[in-house]
C-alpha cells in the first residue's frame, strides 16, 4: 500500500488561454517576480527561506521540534512561488495572487518532528543528488515544452495537454525534493515520478 507523499501539487487545466497575455508573459511576470524575490530574500546570500531551512534542520537535530510558524511561512512562500511558476510557465492566465490559491493547489503536511530522524537533516541535501541530476535534464525539457506551448497557445489558444501534464509533473517532482531535502517535512525519500 502506498501512502500519499506529504507534498502535493495540482494545477487546473485551462480550456482556453489568452493569446495576448501569453505573447507578453515575459514582461508581465517581472513585477511579481521581483516581489517573490524580495519576500524570499533571493539574492541576499541564503535568503529567508534558506535560513529558515537551516534553522529547521538544527531544531530537528538538537530539539526534535519543527516550529509551526516556520512551517506556515514556508508553506505560504511555497504556494506563492508556485503560483508565480505556473504563471511564468504559461500554465495559467490569472496573475499570481499573494494570498488566494487560484487554480494552483499546493499542499504540504505539517511534520510530527518527534517522528523525524534527528540526524537525517544533515545529509538529506546530499541524498537528493540523484534527483538534482534528473531534475536538471527535466528542467531543460521543460524549457523546450514551454517554448512549444507558447507557440501552440499563440495559434490555438490552448496549452497542449501532454505538455501541460509534463510541466506540472516536473513542478510536482521538484516540490517533493524540496519538501524532503530543504523543508525537512519527511524522511520518506521522494519518488522518481512526475505523478
Amino acid at each position: 500500500m502506498t501512502t500519499v507523499y506529504p507534498a502535493r501539487l495540482e494545477v487546473d487545466y485551462p480550456e482556453k488561454l489568452d493569446r495576448l497575455t501569453t505573447l507578453l508573459r515575459i514582461l508581465w511576470v517581472i513585477p511579481i517576480g521581483i516581489i517573490v524575490a524580495l519576500v524570499s530574500g533571493s539574492g541576499s546570500g541564503w535568503g529567508i527561506a534558506g535560513s529558515i531551512g537551516l534553522a529547521t534542520a538544527l531544531m530537528i537535530l538538537f530539539r526534535q521540534r519543527y516550529p509551526r510558524w516556520w512551517f506556515d511561512f514556508q508553506l505560504a512562500l511555497a504556494r506563492f512561488s508556485t503560483r508565480l511558476g505556473a504563471y511564468a510557465l504559461l500554465l495559467r492566465d490569472e496573475y499570481p495572487s499573494t494570498e488566494d490559491g487560484q487554480a494552483v493547489h499546493l499542499e504540504l503536511d505539517y511534520p510530527e518532528a518527534m517522528t523525524l530522524n534527528r540526524w537525517l537533516p544533515l545529509v538529506k541535501w546530499f541524498l537528493a543528488i540523484p534527483h538534482y541530476i534528473v531534475l536538471f535534464f527535466l528542467a531543460i525539457a521543460t524549457v523546450v515544452a514551454v517554448l512549444i506551448s507558447w507557440f501552440a497557445i499563440l495559434f490555438t489558444g490552448r496549452y497542449p495537454r501532454a505538455l501541460f501534464d509534463f510541466v506540472v509533473g516536473v513542478m510536482r517532482w521538484s516540490l517533493r525534493v524540496e519538501a524532503y531535502a530543504f523543508l525537512m517535512l519527511t524522511d520518506r525519500y521522494p519518488p522518481f515520478s512526475l505523478r
